[in-house]
């Protein structure tokens, strides 16, 4: 269940008066749960995706396809989550995403969209003349 607004700017207020009073501390607690979270979810996508080559491979050897696809399938899902897990993941010193799941600020997207468009235009004035 997604805070209210007001719920949004108290918990804002605490941050900031958290990291005013001890900078360091806040600085220590921030994202250190999400970070662990994600790199052990990593870790176990990486070890997955062992055992699916080594599921591929014992079904080679035995002649049992359906065993090396089995170990294909697990070998793919384990590497999707490893790369979701490895993106979603913030970095030290980064803020985790608020509310909006990691979403751009509308603003920043159009002034991506913006550069886009000027860039186009001046490859088509450069080319028309």
């Amino acid at each position: 269940m997604p805070l209210s607004e007001h719920e949004q700017r108290m918990l804002e207020q605490m941050e900031r008066a958290l990291y005013a009073e001890d900078p360091k501390f806040a600085t220590a607690l921030e994202g250190s749960g999400l970070r662990t979270y994600t790199r052990r979810r990593v870790y176990q996508a990486v070890a997955g995706f062992l055992v699916g080559i080594a599921l591929l491979m014992s079904g080679m050897v035995a002649q049992l396809i359906w065993i090396s696809v089995v170990g294909f399938l697990v070998m793919l899902g384990c590497a999707v989550l490893a790369v979701t897990g490895w993106r979603k993941a913030p970095k030290p010193g980064e803020h985790p995403a608020s509310s909006g799941g990691g979403r751009h600020h509308p603003r920043q997207r159009r002034t991506v969209m913006n550069r886009i468009e000027q860039r186009w235009q001046r490859r088509r004035d450069e080319q028309g003349q």
